[in-house]
């Protein structure tokens, strides 16, 4: 007899047939009915237990948190909640579980104590639905990216170049931290070190990805990145996985096409694959909505906040225009805005962005043709000097959800912004190089993966949409 896996019995109109399943007991009532998950969906199997033909002792053994193995019957269930149950023939238990000292009790548990029980937190209907549309997500994105002719690309985690600019990075170094090779100066000699330069860890792998597209045409990565950044907010991590597709002969305008196109894609895949789950999360959210005051709650639940961006053609306004509209706004003029917007050159908060998609445009928005000094060193200067054909999707409830541009294919262009910004021509001689043997117009675009997780998920914490989070003063598990 094959075992079957919770998913596939409850999707089985065909009853009266022998099965077998394996999984974790969530509950066990009245010594009679077994609430069963194996991970396979948000739902567990009843499997109802005639306590009287079994032995006392190995049904003390079924507690929460126990791996059991079950053959039985799948019948139609007798009871409300469920279409089918299994009638318990065998029953053996595969790994106890101690009542006493098992964290995932049936009972409501707080975030954070399940952050401390990180190992175990997908043993509860929020993280098991929350990772099983990670996983989705994920599949979605190499789907739409093979679908579409990219090319998938590694791109190094350890690197010498700062792509960001933003200069908070991991140093990698195998010198003895206590005795370090010293230069006449007093400091680091890396030429001793494993690479023989300063190394850290990636924040970013555009600048890699730049180089395959300038021979492979369509590229894009999606793996781990990290920022040394001391942030303890529900956005930030130091480890975090970032999709970045880089295009061949593509301007600002398809690098706004491809990313709509995109992100209607991978959520409109999870809308189609994710159904239980995505309604059990609305339906959380809805409950967790209800808590705050009526000013704060959202004005979509979040199945509709999902199918609102599907749905909708992406607004494309100008930074200048949005300026001009905020500058305006009731908010801005009644001093209801924590950063009042003043003049052309402010760097927009994540309030003036959800204002624009949630109240302004009622859509999701990309604001294109930002202030130069604002935004990194490798996106393309427009003709007045002043802006750079760099663009932002704003969606609702999250603000800033991808960050993109046109990269400046122009040397002499370049080697001016890397000079006024004091960035080493000699570490990114080879970045150089793809401007000096043919050159063209070429585009890209970022976007941090656990921000679309959150999302679609409609948790409010980054720290709940990954696995085992890495955050200051936290490296656990």
């Amino acid at each position: 007899m094959t075992s079957k896996t919770v998913a596939q019995l409850l999707s089985q109109d065909v009853t009266l047939q022998d099965v077998s399943i394996k999984g974790w007991v969530r509950t066990f009532r009245a010594n009679r009915f077994i609430a069963l998950n194996d991970g396979s969906t948000i739902n567990n199997i009843q499997c109802v237990v005639d306590f009287e033909n079994f032995d006392e002792a190995l049904l003390k053994r079924v507690t929460t948190g126990a791996a059991i193995h079950i053959t039985g019957e799948l019948v139609e269930s007798q009871g409300k909640g469920q279409s089918v149950e299994i009638v318990v023939k065998t029953l053996e238990v595969l790994g106890d579980s101690d009542p006493e000292t098992y964290p995932i009790q049936p009972k409501k548990h707080s975030f954070e104590f399940l952050r401390e029980n990180a190992h175990l937190r997908t043993r509860t209907n929020t993280f098991s639905a929350v990772m099983r549309l990670r996983s989705s997500l994920s599949f979605a994105v190499h789907k739409y990216f093979n679908e579409n002719g990219f090319n998938y690309m590694h791109t190094p985690i350890i690197t010498g170049s700062d792509a960001e600019g933003a200069g908070e990075m991991f140093k990698v170094t195998n010198l003895d931290s206590k005795n370090p090779p010293l230069n006449e100066d007093g400091s680091v000699n890396y030429k001793e070190d494993f690479f023989g330069k300063e190394t850290n860890l990636t924040v970013s792998g555009q600048l890699e990805a730049e180089s395959y597209a300038m021979s492979l045409g369509k590229v894009y990565t999606f793996g781990p990145t990290f920022r040394a950044e001391n942030s303890n907010t529900s956005r930030h991590l130091a480890e975090f996985w970032m999709i970045e597709p880089e295009v061949a002969f593509m301007d600002l305008a398809g690098n706004m096409d491809l990313a709509e196109d995109f992100m209607k894609s991978v959520l409109s895949y999870v809308l189609e694959n994710n159904k239980e789950d995505l309604e059990f999360l609305d339906k959380r959210l809805l409950d967790e909505e209800k808590t705050k005051p009526q000013a704060e709650r959202s004005e979509m639940s979040l199945i509709e906040k999902i199918k609102f961006v599907v749905d909708n053609n992406f607004k494309r306004v100008s930074y200048t225009e949005a300026i001009d509209i905020l500058k305006n706004s009731k908010p801005n003029k009644k001093k209801k805005f924590n950063y009042i917007i003043e003049e052309w050159g402010a760097d927009l908060q994540s309030e003036h962005e959800r204002f624009l998609v949630e109240k302004h445009f009622k859509c999701p928005v990309i604001l294109f043709d930002y202030p130069a000094n604002i935004k990194a060193f490798y996106m393309r200067l427009n003709e007045d000097g002043k802006t750079v054909r760099a663009m932002d999707i704003l969606f609702p409830g999250i603000g800033e959800m991808v960050g993109g541009s046109q990269r400046e294919e122009r040397l002499d262009v370049l080697k001016e912004k890397m000079k006024a910004l004091d960035i080493s021509e000699e570490e990114l001689w080879w970045y150089l190089d793809l401007r000096k043997y043919g050159s063209a117009v070429h585009s890209g675009f970022g976007l941090g993966f656990e921000r679309l997780v959150m999302f679609a998920t409609g948790m409010g914490n980054i720290r709940d949409v990954i696995p085992f989070p890495r955050t200051p003063q936290n490296a656990e598990f």
